[in-house]
Order: C-alpha cells, then structure tokens, then sequence
C-alpha cells in the first residue's frame, strides 16, 4: 500500500530584495590599511524605507556606494556579500554590474550640483540614463523624459528638459536628479542626504515625492542622513552607523520610543522638542568622532560617552530582542538611569 501524501509545508518566506552581510570597506593608505566600513549588515525588503543615520564620517555613503560598485580602485578593499534579488553584486563584473546601477538600483547623490554634468542640458541627461538602460528611441527617450520631470512636480517640464544644472535653482535641480534615478523605475532607490541645503518648504516638499514614489513604483528606499527628524517622517527601520560600524537597528519606533545606545541618545537629543519648556541650548554630543586609523580598543564610541565603564574597553557585538538590537554593555535595568545622566550633563555655553 503506497504511503501517504504528506500535505505541503509553508512555503519558505521570498528572500529580501537586497540582503548586506558583513560588509567591510578598507582603503590603503601611507599609514596602512584603513577600515572605513567594519562588518555592515542588513536586509532590505520590497517597498521599505531605511534610515541609515550617523555624523559625517561613520560610513553611511561609503556603505552604500560600495554596493554599487562606485568605489573602484586598486586602493580600495571590499569584502563581504551584498545579494541583489538573489544575485551576488560583490566581484560581478563591471560590465555586468553596469546593467544594475541605474537600472535595478539607483541612487541620488547628495549635491545635485555636482552629480549632474554641468555642460549638458537636463533633458540630455535624463535621456542618455533611459536609453542606455530601456532601448527607447530619441523621440520616445525625450517624451518620457518630459513625462518623468512633470511627475516629480517641476514646473513647465519642456522648458526644464532645455535647461542647464545652473539655470535651476537647488530643489528643482534635486527634483530633476530623482526624475533621472527614477527613470527605469528601479527596484531599489538609495538616496543621500536628499534634503541638505534645501530650505524646510522644499525639504518637506522632496520627502513627500519620495514617499508617494516609493508607494506609486513599489520602490524600496534607503535613505541616508544625519537628520533624525528626517528619519521619523519616512523610515520604517532605522540603521545607527558610527566610525564604520552599526551600534544600534530596530524599527523607527522602537528607536523613538525607547532607544538603547547613548549614541542614538546624543542623535535623538539634538530634535528640538515640540512640547513643553524650550531649552536653553539642545544637548550636545561632546568630542569629536575618532580617526579611523586609530580607533580606540573596545567601543568607538566610549571616549565621548558620558556612562561609559570599563567594560567598555571590549568591543561589544549587537544584541537584543528581536528585531531591536545594540552594541552597548549598558543592561536593561541600567538604560533608564543611564540616559538620565546623560540628559542632566551640563551643556557648554
């Protein structure tokens, strides 16, 4: 007598759309080896925002710039595996890898000024991008070039397809390099400090495109910046980067709400609260971040840590609950008197 059929299991769960692990980014240099990325992981899933925060100099454009591809050179190290919809990206050829960058995955940069070419019009640059990548003809390469600047939001697109970078003005020219990363409606859209140097109006006016793109094309977003309130309006999970390294992930409410490394603390209390009694001066992180050709043994973070311990001087590895995950000695029941400490530190004047 045959055996039974077993009924059929749960079907294994799709794997992420760009899946980092242990990224590590080394550059050499007279004094050595210098690691500026050490041991970067994470999974980005379809139609998700990720906030990748930190000061200038922890690693957040580099990270990301060397999933691209964008840092080759024989004075450059990248080790680790980035997997692209299952596709190993790390040692593709760059003929190969061309056919991702701006295809699959597309980035705004963070100076529109000096992304786009300042000798070519607009629309020239937008429709070099499309027929490279879609095969469209001149006619229908300008059509839908025209097509892209009117959606996101610049006025008068014909005229603007004629225009040069200097001829427009800074949020329009971060508008026309989102119309060219958004061109082949790639999977996954990286953008750098997208809002730097753009007054508030213009500012909420380029989060609000970048949300209504990303549910309009199904576009998972990075987005990377040193703005937590930046972070709060669009992420869904949040990345903490300093000197090259994660010291806290989690969804951005577990951040906001409790968050566990005094780093994130020092980011967090630089948002000007909404309520209650305004301070004198917001708090301030005090030093400077370390040189990553020197970083001090254990935390990077303990010489400018206001509850740092000598259990500091072990490196400490993310760990947590879930999803939510730190790389700091500091236990629970030792969070909450620790962050008070920190908020009750004098401020300078």
């Amino acid at each position: 007598m045959p055996d039974p059929v077993a009924p059929p299991g749960p079907r294994p769960a799709p794997p992420p759309l760009l899946d980092v692990r242990d990224l590590r980014v080394s550059f050499r240099t007279e004094a050595g080896l210098v690691r500026a990325v050490d041991g970067v992981s994470f999974a980005l899933e379809r139609s998700e925002v990720l906030g990748v925060v930190g000061e200038s100099g922890s690693g957040k454009s580099v990270s990301l710039m060397a999933i691209l591809g964008l840092l080759g050179s024989s004075h450059v190290l990248v080790e680790g595996s980035v997997r692209f919809q299952g596709r190993e990206l790390i040692g593709l050829p760059p003929s190969e890898l061309r056919h991702v960058r701006g295809r699959e995955i597309a980035m705004v940069f963070q100076d529109p000024m000096t992304a786009l070419t300042p000798v070519h019009t607009i629309g020239a640059q937008v429709v070099e991008q499309l027929r490279a990548h879609t095969g469209l003809g001149r006619a229908a390469a300008r059509a839908r070039a025209i097509e892209l600047l009117a959606a996101v939001g610049l006025p008068q697109p014909a005229a603007v397809y004629a225009r040069f970078p200097h001829q427009l003005s800074g949020g329009m020219r971060q508008r026309a390099v989102i119309a060219m990363a958004l061109s082949c409606n790639p999977a996954v859209l990286i953008a750098d400090e997208p809002t730097t140097a753009l007054d508030v109006t213009v500012q909420a006016q380029i989060l609000a495109l970048i949300d209504r793109l990303r549910r309009d094309f199904g576009s998972a977003v990075v987005l990377i910046t040193h703005d937590m309130g930046v972070v709060a309006e669009l992420a869904d999970r949040v990345l903490v980067m300093y000197a090259g390294r994660v010291v806290e992930r989690g969804s951005a409410a577990d951040l906001f709400d409790e968050a566990w490394h005094p780093y994130t603390w020092g980011l967090l209390g630089s948002i000007p609260p909404l309520a209650g009694p305004r301070p004198r001066r917001l708090p301030s992180i005090g030093g400077l971040p370390p040189s990553l050709a020197a970083l001090p043994p254990g935390c990077a973070f303990a010489p400018r840590c206001a509850v740092s311990s000598s259990r500091c001087a072990q490196r400490p590895v993310l760990a947590g609950a879930g999803a939510h995950q730190a790389a700091c000695v500091i236990t629970p029941p030792e969070r909450a008197a620790a962050r008070t400490r920190c908020t009750l530190l004098p401020q300078p004047t």
